[in-house]
């Protein structure tokens, strides 16, 4: 029997590439379950094989527990029993009992053959995962083996599986058995049956390596890819910058007559790509991003990280593109929200802005029209700048002196303390219900907030949008959400 398992040993670890550790290790276990087979309680068991002579030993194990612990008498000692049997063991470790070892039969053999199979499977997984392991986020290519209801199989080579899900293939993509594919490998997905290498080719990334592989310059980082957006199957636009003058970096990703970038569309099912040169001044960024459709104007709200972009009426439909494809796409590659409009919509809502700010800088510092004016053409849009801007930018501006600048700032603190007083009487007057106090997330401050904006109740708060609360200050569109879903939840209860 010695030999027969070093020669099951020898024969197992050449033909499947595995270490002989792993096959000793699968035969120690079926032959530790062939063993547990003489006992009728649940003993735990462990064997021990000798990798150089195949002679192997069998051992009966207990734990050692605290008494208070102690609740399984076949496969547990107290440590009382520890003491009076003068083992010498402390809680924690193990006592063994070396007992009959089985004979490597035929039921261990079958044993031993399933886990064998099993660690075998395990161990072929763990290559494929330490080979692939580095290539996450590169482009891998195979040959379809299966085509599921949910995703293809495809076959990597060398013992190499890989799933792509059908929601991650371009739209109108048709692959067949035996069809050669390339596609991104964009995570090794651990699940139930062991680690799963998941492709992709609908995500930017696979654009991205597919223009590192036609252009030699971005594999050469002459040229740099700072940012890439897609409507799988149909547009995508990638933002390109060059690191050497001398080098056209959107010439030198389109090619000699478009051969690379068609080379590129062609592999994504003929999906239209837009190459844009990259700007680090975001608002050129966006201009360019923008293409086909020109530009008139743009407003900046860094506060809002959003941008108004102004176009001729008649270059909209093409600024905005198909169901939004071009300003959805522009938005994605340069991370601004961006409202597209008219440039006589932009020049109207510029001026109602202006009206606002103008009608609070009368009221509350109590100037004319005209001084107002001149402080917004030159950029003031809140008291608090009025207030606190350095005096030396003010008496840069035409027309004000000393004692003008301070009394607009002395004026303008004093609306700011009036209105911070208001807030306060309005947060006391505030009494909101018990149900909104007592709700989970709440804070006693927040509910009187809430009431001064006529939110009382959590039937109130269940009627807002996350919009609405973001207007609150403080608020996080991550906390609106959840105190909403959480002032909804007696709805959902009604309903079921």
């Amino acid at each position: 029997m010695s030999k027969e398992i070093l020669l099951v040993a020898e024969a197992v670890s050449n033909e499947k590439d595995v270490p002989k550790q792993v096959i000793f290790e699968a035969v120690e276990t079926a032959l530790a379950s062939a063993a547990k087979r003489r006992f009728e309680e649940d003993v735990k068991i462990r064997v021990s094989i000798d990798q150089r002579t195949g002679d192997y030993n069998t051992f009966r194990q207990w734990n050692i527990v605290a008494d208070e612990d102690y609740s399984y008498p076949d496969s547990e000692l107290t440590i009382d029993d520890s003491v009076e049997q003068s083992l010498g063991l402390a809680i924690g470790e193990i006592y063994e009992e070396e007992i009959p070892s089985e004979e490597f039969g035929r039921i261990a053999a079958q044993t031993a053959k399933q886990v064998i199979v099993q660690k075998v499977r395990e161990a072929e997984r763990a290559k494929v995962v330490a080979r692939y392991s580095e290539k996450v986020g590169k482009l891998v290519h195979g040959q379809v083996k299966k085509v599921t209801r949910d995703s293809l199989i495809v076959d990597l080579g060398e013992n190499a599986e890989a799933a792509l899900p059908k929601d991650q293939l371009i739209n109108r993509e048709m692959f067949r058995m035996n069809d050669r594919i390339r596609a991104l490998l964009s995570e090794i997905r651990e699940d139930g049956r062991g680690p799963q290498l998941v492709l992709s080719r609908n995500v930017p990334e696979f654009m991205i390596e597919l223009f590192k592989l036609e252009v030699p310059e971005i594999a050469e980082e002459v040229i740099e890819i700072r940012g890439a957006s897609r409507d799988p199957g149909l547009r995508a636009k990638i933002a390109v910058k060059t690191n050497d003058r001398r080098i056209d970096p959107i010439g030198a990703c389109v090619g000699m007559r478009g051969a690379r970038v068609q080379a590129v569309s062609n592999e994504m099912n003929g999906e239209r790509v837009d190459i844009v040169l990259w700007d680090d001044n975001p608002a050129q960024l966006v201009i360019n991003a923008m293409a086909p459709a020109e530009v008139d104007s743009i407003v900046i709200d860094e506060d809002a990280h959003s941008m108004d972009v102004a176009v001729k009426s008649d270059n909209l439909a093409q600024a905005i593109g198909r169901n939004g494809q071009n300003v959805r796409l522009a938005t994605s590659l340069t991370g601004w929200a961006l409202n597209v409009m008219t440039s006589e919509e932009a020049q109207s809502k510029q001026q109602e802005e202006s009206q606002k700010l103008i009608d609070v800088f009368v009221n509350s510092l109590d100037i004319d029209d005209d001084l107002a004016l001149q402080l917004v053409d030159e950029g003031f849009e809140t008291l608090e700048e009025v207030a606190y801007v350095p005096m030396e930018e003010m008496l840069d501006i035409d027309g004000f002196d000393e004692d003008l600048v301070n009394e607009l700032r002395s004026r303008a603190k004093e609306s700011l303390l009036n209105q911070a007083l208001q807030a306060e009487e309005k947060l006391d007057d505030a009494k909101p219900a018990e149900d909104l106090l007592t709700m989970e997330g709440m804070d006693s401050h927040l509910a009187l907030v809430f009431a001064s904006k006529g939110i009382i109740t959590m039937e109130d708060l269940a009627e807002q949008s996350v919009d609405e609360l973001l207007e609150i200050e403080g608020i996080t569109e991550e906390r609106a959400a959840s105190l909403i879903l959480t002032a909804r939840a007696p709805w959902f209860a009604e309903s079921e």
